[in-house]
């Protein structure tokens, strides 16, 4: 669930990074370590409970997040996608990818909602994830001919 965010900024979150947001609720409010961009995304509640399963770590390293070295986290994907019996090769950007299709795009969040998600500066960036979602296309123009 932490996957909308980069390598970069997971590995780096910080307890400073979680904010009461405008609805009364935990967000994460971070710079993207890539740009500098600030991004700003509500947290859903399974990444409280990753957060709360690591407090304990959390409060020695000062990282709200284990995220070991890149390659190490994908080596990780890559034995979880072996025993899954997953033919495609994981990796944290295949992970974020899969973040911004099947767990948003394919479920009817509006695509300017998940391109302010991962901090891109540009909608044509989250554009390029939504090219792959014919089923949603497939529904959406099901909608459409219901509705004429």
């Amino acid at each position: 669930m932490f996957f909308y965010l980069s390598y970069g900024d997971a590995k780096s979150l910080e307890a400073k990074h979680i904010v009461i947001g405008i609805d009364d609720n935990k967000w994460i409010v971070k710079e993207r370590e890539k740009t500098g961009k600030l991004f700003k995304v509500p947290m859903l509640p399974k990444v409280k409970a990753i957060l709360k399963k690591n407090e304990r770590e959390a409060a020695i390293s000062g990282l709200l997040l284990p995220v070991y070295s890149n390659q190490k986290t994908n080596q990780y994907l890559k034995d979880l996608a072996k025993l899954a019996k997953i033919s495609k090769k994981l990796t944290f950007h295949v992970a974020r990818h899969t973040f911004a299709t099947t767990v948003t795009l394919s479920k009817g969040i509006p695509i300017e909602t998940v391109s302010k998600l991962p901090g891109y500066t540009k909608l044509a960036k989250t554009q390029i994830y939504a090219r792959v979602i014919y089923s949603k296309i497939s529904n959406d123009m099901e909608k459409l001919k219901e509705k004429l």
